[in-house]
């Protein structure tokens, strides 16, 4: 399963810059390469990815001196070009890359697999951190299930990886604290099936709502009560968001009550968020003018309208035994 916030993370401190206004730059750039290039060989990590580049004052964090975000990986080192590295400054490069596991001997992809973040002090200091978003190095998945044959497939790679980066660096790993979901270790993720997960279905009890209050946060305005339920017991209809032929997302309406949303599929990544934002205004002003959950879901589907950003709701309606298995297939799929 794919979450939309980190299953676990990992950290370095490499040795400090000795001139950070001279070198502090071309160190960041030089790592930040290098981690991509060893994730790569070991077959984590595709083609692709953005890339960010932050520079702030630390007395005034909110409040970037420089920022870019999303742009091409390629794009990064002329876009810190712009940056000068002084005392009482922060740099912060990071990138979100796109990477690939295997189920079975089947490869599975997610647009944000990892990320890679390296913030270096206007004084030298460097940390390099590796987040993981998903658990298919665990032996058991996010809602409990063993899974040891997809560990086994997947976590080598992912463990020679951490030991690779830790040769880079030439620094010792830093395992990050547990988090809802997992463990990390110094060589991947503590063996669940032996001593169990912190949390009980850490899916369904922290991403579902963690990604529904990020989801929330993008739609502007206040419904005043307008939306449809975001829950509900009874089975739902659904149709697929597509951009093109890639599948962004998940609009539905429940069968029984007045519920109706939208599930953004997290392998897609950011854009599976974004492009819940026009359906969701949709479905509220349907709502507003009196349409059912079904009825509004059905003027969707047929109306076969793209929304400014290039998505359109597939003409076609499925139905799920109940939201939590539709949550489930956004996760997975």
């Amino acid at each position: 399963m794919i979450t939309s916030e980190p299953v676990g993370e990992w950290f370095w401190e490499p040795s400090p810059v000795s001139d950070p206004a001279e070198t502090g730059m071309v160190k960041a750039l030089g790592l930040l390469s290098e981690v991509r290039a060893a994730l790569v060989s070991f077959g984590l990590v595709t083609d692709g990815g953005t890339a960010s580049v932050v520079l702030s004052d630390r007395h005034a964090m909110a409040s970037p001196l420089f920022s870019v975000h999303d742009v091409p990986v390629e794009t990064v080192a002329g876009q810190a070009a712009a940056v000068q590295l002084l005392p009482d400054r922060l740099l912060t490069l990071s990138l979100k890359l796109p990477g690939e596991w295997t189920e079975a001997g089947v490869t599975r992809r997610a647009e944000k697999l990892f990320t890679v973040r390296i913030d270096v002090w206007g004084e030298g200091a460097v940390l390099l951190v590796l987040s993981a978003y998903a658990d298919a190095w665990l032996t058991q998945d996010l809602r409990e299930r063993p899974q040891p044959e997809v560990a086994a497939e997947n976590a080598p790679r992912l463990a020679a990886a951490l030991k690779r980066i830790s040769e880079l660096t030439g620094s010792e790993i830093d395992p990050g604290d547990a988090t809802k979901h997992a463990r990390p270790t110094p060589d991947g993720f503590a063996d669940l099936l032996a001593e169990e997960a912190e949390y009980d279905d850490s899916w369904g009890t922290f991403e579902i709502p963690a990604r529904w209050k990020r989801l929330m946060k993008l739609v502007p305005g206040e419904s005043g009560g307008e939306d449809y339920e975001s829950s509900t017991e009874h089975p739902v209809r659904y149709a697929r968001v597509l951009r093109g032929e890639q599948v962004l997302g998940y609009l539905w309406a429940s069968v029984g009550d007045a519920a109706a949303g939208y599930e953004p599929r997290n392998a897609a990544g950011d854009p599976a968020f974004e492009a819940g934002v026009p359906w969701l205004l949709r479905l509220r002003s349907l709502r507003m003018r009196g349409f059912g959950a079904l009825e509004a879901l059905g003027d969707l589907v047929g109306e076969g309208v793209e929304d400014p950003n290039g998505s359109v709701v597939e003409p076609t309606l499925h139905e799920m035994t109940s939201l939590d298995a539709l949550e489930e297939l956004s996760g997975r799929l």
